[in-house]
């Protein structure tokens, strides 16, 4: 932007029209999003690092899931076409659906719920239980540290709509 667009763009107003300066609200992030007392650069990193592949390890997750209803959806379905084709006079090739593909494992000895469960278990659970205890033992417990830095080093100060803080 050019000097003369600046000086045109009004300045942010609160709700009441006044020129938002500092407040409370842009004094920083809150406690719980500030790191601890002689916490370092590097750990702070590290732990950022860590909550990032856990919310992939979430979103996996969330795949999983979607893949575990949308299994559960289609073998509904197809029990569904079974009964049209047995409508339709197709009783042999429904027959032989039915047997060979309802209620059939997904992988060997297994539905979608016991892949969800064994996942939830025996990855997902420790996994959360990690990043969790790394947190506590480095950080005091403290989430997004990495996170909230970036935001204080992005946002401009002083501007409304980007408050540290709600």
């Amino acid at each position: 932007m050019t000097e003369q667009s600046d000086e045109r763009m009004p300045e942010p107003t609160d709700r009441d029209g006044d020129t938002r300066g500092a407040t409370d609200r842009d004094a920083g992030p809150d406690a719980a999003h500030r790191r601890p007392e002689g916490l370092d650069d590097a750990t702070v990193e590290a732990l950022g690092k860590l909550s990032e592949a856990l919310e992939v390890v979430e979103q996996a997750r969330g795949f999983l899931y979607g893949f575990h209803r949308m299994t559960g959806k289609a073998d509904l379905a197809l029990g569904e076409a079974i009964g049209l084709l047995r409508e339709a006079g197709h009783e042999e090739l429904a027959e032989r659906i039915d047997r060979e593909i309802v209620g059939r494992n997904v992988i060997e000895g297994r539905w979608t719920f016991q892949i969800v469960e064994d996942f939830d278990d025996n990855y997902y659970a420790a996994f959360r239980a990690a990043e969790r205890d790394a947190r506590d033992q480095l950080a005091d417990g403290r989430r997004h540290l990495f996170e909230a830095e970036m935001k204080e080093d992005r946002r401009t100060h002083g501007r409304r709509h980007h408050e540290a803080r709600p």
